[in-house]
């Protein structure tokens, strides 16, 4: 690793303290810890994800990709926000961009319209692609999530 190399993977605050994780040496995989947490609501049809995503590392992540999964099918036409797209007749994906640890939270908004007016709807939350990290716990960024089309707001 050269010296300039050295210096922009830690920023030095105090003797062997750094305040971003070193990269991981070459074979090992860096690790992460993604969680993803928001809430959803349905009313008439239309069902809002309000999705914030974060890393408590130990790595940084250079992006990130989210999965939206939906019980019922998407109507046809959708406008969906920039960094998502449609992947299938179900599935929303949503890339975030670098993630520091235990830095700044994503914030995204994704409104969706469904095919009819359900009564409930199932949201399936996960992480698709992380960079090749691996998290030891998948807990915190997997969630499944019944929702009613009352416009209450469901945590998760």
């Amino acid at each position: 690793m050269s010296a300039a190399t050295a210096m922009a993977a830690a920023v030095v605050l105090g003797p062997w303290l750094s305040a971003v994780a070193e990269p991981a040496p070459r074979g090992l995989a860096p690790e992460a810890d993604v969680t993803h947490h928001g809430h959803v609501s349905l009313q008439d049809g239309r069902l809002g994800v309000l999705l914030n995503r974060g890393n408590r590392g130990p790595s940084p992540l250079t992006d990130m990709t989210v999965r939206l999964r939906f019980s019922v099918p998407l109507a046809a036409r959708q406008q969906l926000p920039q960094g998502c797209l449609r992947s299938g007749g179900r599935t929303v994906l949503c890339g975030t961009g670098p993630l520091r640890v235990d830095g700044e939270v994503r914030r995204t908004a994704v409104g969706v319209r469904l095919t009819g007016r359900p009564a409930e709807v199932v949201v399936r939350v996960d992480t698709v692609w992380n960079g090749g990290a691996s998290d030891r716990d998948r807990h915190n960024d997997t969630h499944e999530v019944l929702t009613l089309s009352t416009g209450d707001p469901y945590v998760f």
